[in-house]
């Protein structure tokens, strides 16, 4: 993910303007703020701002003011048990402004999180920049046959190869005719805002989401789940380590109680207290769908 001289110049002087503020801050969060973290082979997430922090969490959920006698231990424990409890509205009192530059594909997946604020590159002002995502050979693999929607096997060596050739040309030849539209030799050209409907959806594309911590907890529930797409996962992922750092105590809370944590249905909780009992149960017994029981299985087997 190469940054031009510019844009690490850029970045070195937002930096480097400290301002004293009587606001709360966050020191892991800070550290974080217009750092450039790579993602991908070409995209990106920085930190443009943020609004509160662990106290601010505490203090919505109490509706007070002042620190008073309150140990931290209290502090992490309410937020445990706001967490535990599924009480969302304190946790709506922090948030986040990322730019994050990503492929096109991707973000039609995460758009579909309607509960952020989003401004997109503009395609109709602008002309994009030649970069596309070319996946890793590893990261290449066949239709899952369990899953309709997720991958399989890894491609060979030889399958793979022919695979990215394709995407390496088509990627080339998209972008070579979507210029040539555009007229950059004195023709009359095409405008930019239909020029861009034959750009293909690995270009990379950039926006500034903007989102409180309840609701990009739920994103990174879903996305930084291993079943989740390789490639927006990569991007959680990413976030999940600048979270970790603002909201110590929230992040701990979020991963006992969401990404380390298990689900199961009213049949699935009796087949466990059956089983407890030294009962054998089968899928046929259960009352669940054999997709259901797969997935009961792999939970119940998991180490």
């Amino acid at each position: 993910m190469p940054l031009t001289e510019e844009q690490k110049a850029e970045i070195a002087a937002a930096r480097a303007n400290a301002a004293p503020t009587l606001r709360a801050t966050s020191p892991g969060m800070e550290a974080w703020l217009y750092r450039a973290i790579p993602v991908l082979d070409h995209g990106l997430i920085r930190v443009i701002d943020y609004m509160g922090d662990d106290a601010a969490i505490v203090q919505a959920a109490r509706v007070s003011y002042g620190q008073g006698t309150r140990a931290t231990r209290d502090d992490a424990g309410l937020i445990r048990y706001l967490m535990r409890h599924w009480h969302s509205t304190p946790f709506e009192m922090c948030e986040v402004k990322l730019h994050v530059k990503l492929p096109v594909f991707v973000a039609r997946q995460w758009i579909r999180h309607r509960t952020a604020n989003v401004n997109e590159y503009s395609a109709r002002y602008s002309i994009l920049d030649r970069e596309f995502y070319i996946p890793a050979p590893e990261h290449l693999a066949a239709q899952s046959s369990v899953n309709n929607q997720g991958r399989g096997e890894v491609l060979s060596a030889e399958e793979s190869a022919r695979v990215l050739a394709f995407l390496r040309e088509d990627s080339t030849r998209a972008y070579d005719n979507y210029e040539a539209m555009l007229s950059t030799e004195g023709q009359q050209g095409l405008a930019r805002e239909l020029a861009r409907m034959n750009l293909p959806a690995n270009i990379y594309t950039q926006w500034y989401w903007k989102v409180d911590l309840h609701n990009l907890f739920h994103f990174l529930r879903l996305r930084a789940d291993p079943h989740a797409q390789y490639e927006i996962r990569a991007y959680a992922e990413a976030i999940c380590e600048v979270v970790k750092d603002w909201v110590p105590a929230a992040w701990g809370a979020f991963e006992d109680y969401r990404l380390g944590a298990v689900t199961f249905s009213g049949k699935g909780m009796e087949v466990v207290r059956r089983r407890l009992a030294g009962e054998v149960v089968t899928q046929e017994e259960s009352g669940m769908s054999k997709g259901e029981w797969r997935e009961f299985e792999v939970i119940c087997n998991a180490k």
